[in-house]
């Protein structure tokens, strides 16, 4: 199996798209009444908790690469 780089961001962005649809799923099955403004904000906080996530990422990894001589 090809290995793939670690991606904090999309976890994140993932975690958040499984905790909103678990959370609507319960609602609808009426095993849990979930606060609708909760449901409502959840995704626009998780995508940018990702967001910023990825900006740090992206500026700690330009930082961190070693940069290759001119040929």
């Amino acid at each position: 199996m090809k290995r793939h780089r670690f991606e904090p961001a999309r976890l994140i962005a993932g975690l958040t798209a499984l905790t909103v649809g678990t959370g609507y799923g319960l609602d609808a099955l009426g095993l849990w009444q979930a606060p609708g403004l909760w449901l409502f904000l959840a995704l626009p906080a998780g995508l940018f908790l990702a967001g910023l996530t990825a900006a740090v990422r992206a500026t700690t990894r330009r930082d961190t690469q070693p940069t290759e001589p001119p040929t």
